[in-house]
């Protein structure tokens, strides 16, 4: 199933409780930008961003697969 950008933010916003997380899962899955631009933008590396990431796209599919 696709979701809307719409859809996808509400999701975020439900589900993802740090305000840097959200930010961060909006610019990563709904503007596509690169991992490394987010770090920049963040003033975090690359991996932490990626396990941001990460770790909360587990969250959301759990609730997807819901």
């Amino acid at each position: 199933m696709e979701y809307t950008n719409s859809q996808m933010r509400a999701l975020i916003l439900d589900h993802v409780h740090s305000l840097r997380d959200r930010r961060i899962l909006e610019r990563r899955l709904i503007d596509g930008i690169t991992f490394e631009r987010i770090a920049e933008e963040f003033e975090l590396s690359e991996r932490q961003v990626k396990n941001i990431v990460y770790k909360n796209e587990q969250i959301l599919f759990r609730h997807i697969k819901a």
